[in-house]
């Protein structure tokens, strides 16, 4: 079977589980295998590191792109590990990719040179810092950190180490994304206000009791940074909505939206200077999930523009929104519309294009950054302030009052905020 017939083999069975696989519009010519494909020696050799949802549904978007070869990847659980290694194997057509239970044996591999980390909110920071330490180029999914310290460790390693890093907040690569961004700075909405924004709300975790922990799953390192606890299946299948893991929603998919606001406004190496955040919260008497429910976060920059991020109503009503004081453009998240007012400004734009779901063109960036050595269009600065945001907004939540902030001192003008800006992580790991 030659690699052509392999790949489509393997798209159809990919296809037929259930994992949405995005594509470019317009393939490549060496994507279909018109050009004679790749040589080997020219293929960016990459190692995956967390093979989860989010993962399963990134790599394909990879493996579109002729010039990338998975060598490895990497999982404490051993069913996914397995399960990503049978992937790999049936899309190549042979046995060669390699399982690692620890992610650190695969980044001590000389033969790969980038790696993509998928991993979620404890450990996304710290596998690309150490990714990073190795050598490797580095692909990393959102949110960056769990901490504002973490984050810019991030940033000042990857500094150092001469490293080309991509987040993964693909809507910076998307149209109707870019579409709504250059009609503001043109300004056709007039003098840009307010970023208005939306997530969804947030469940609340009943207790439930621990359990022993599953075979073939390392327990242990799929904690990473966090502080140790019983195995809880609840808690475990949930880390999105507890402070130890994560950090609620708010951040978690917030930061895709404060990236565009940050791109949009010009400020990728700055930031707002004031944070205030109310939410509700569960329970605790009944629920063990300790981030909110519903929340409103505001930030104000020095210019006077505002941004305000709602966690409320379901998953399907996210959005983004710039008001300006001749108008307005949204773009709906979950269909990918553009929205306007006055709606002669939708006659600007171009048709076609691919949704926020297919990463292709972002990986692409990624690709061609690792050979010209160029930053990314989301690099580590980038996608830090971006997360700032959302950061300082789920402090101001939990201490109950406004905070002032710094941006380029990166300090509060609170001694209880600064004290929260890093979150020790459990031995032996270190940011």
């Amino acid at each position: 079977m030659n690699r052509l017939v392999a790949r489509r083999d393997f798209l159809r069975r990919i296809a037929a589980t259930g994992i949405v696989i995005g594509f470019p519009s317009i393939l490549p010519a060496a994507v279909l295998g018109r050009d004679g494909g790749t040589a080997p020696s020219n293929r960016i050799a990459f190692g995956a590191i967390g093979i989860g949802p989010r993962a399963r549904d990134l790599l394909p978007n990879f493996l579109a792109w002729p010039d990338t070869h998975f060598l490895a990847v990497s999982d404490c659980r051993d069913d996914r590990l397995r399960a990503a290694k049978e992937m790999m194997d049936g899309y190549y057509g042979n046995q060669d990719c390699q399982m690692h239970p620890d992610f650190r044996d695969l980044l001590a591999r000389p033969d790969i040179d980038a790696v993509v980390a998928a991993t979620g909110n404890r450990w996304n920071g710290l596998a690309s810092i150490y990714a990073t330490r190795a050598g490797k180029d580095v692909y990393g999914e959102k949110p960056i950190s769990l901490c504002l310290a973490e984050g810019r460790a991030l940033v000042e390693t990857c500094r150092r180490c001469g490293t080309i890093y991509q987040a993964g907040t693909q809507r910076r690569s998307t149209g109707s994304y870019a579409f709504a961004r250059e009609m503001v700075r043109q300004g056709k909405i007039g003098r840009l206000q307010t970023v208005e924004m939306q997530v969804w709300t947030g469940p609340a975790i009943p207790h439930g009791k621990a359990e022993p922990v599953p075979k073939g799953w390392n327990y242990d390192l799929w904690l990473g940074q966090a502080p140790w606890k019983p195995f809880v299946p609840g808690w475990v299948n949930n880390w999105q909505y507890f402070w130890d893991t994560a950090d609620g929603m708010l951040a978690d998919m917030g930061c895709h939206y404060t990236d565009q606001m940050q791109w949009v406004l010009g400020t990728d190496d700055t930031g707002p200077v004031e944070f205030e955040a109310t939410g509700v919260f569960p329970d605790p008497a009944q629920y063990c999930s300790d981030t909110p429910i519903t929340a409103t976060g505001t930030c104000r920059y020095a210019n006077g523009v505002r941004g305000v991020i709602y966690q409320r109503r379901e998953f399907n009503d996210r959005y983004i929104k710039y008001l300006g004081d001749e108008g307005w453009i949204q773009v709906d998240d979950a269909t990918d519309e553009v929205k306007a007012e006055p709606k002669s400004i939708l006659g600007f734009k171009p048709t076609g294009g691919v949704g926020w779901a297919n990463a292709s063109a972002h990986i692409r960036n990624f690709l061609d950054s690792i050979r010209s050595r160029r930053p990314t269009t989301c690099h580590p600065e980038v996608a830090h302030r971006a997360m700032t945001i959302v950061q300082a907004m789920n402090l101001s939540l939990r201490l109950g009052r406004r905070l002032r902030w710094d941006p380029v001192k990166e300090r509060f003008d609170d001694p209880d905020a600064n004290r929260m800006i890093r979150r020790d992580p459990r031995a032996p790991w270190r940011f």
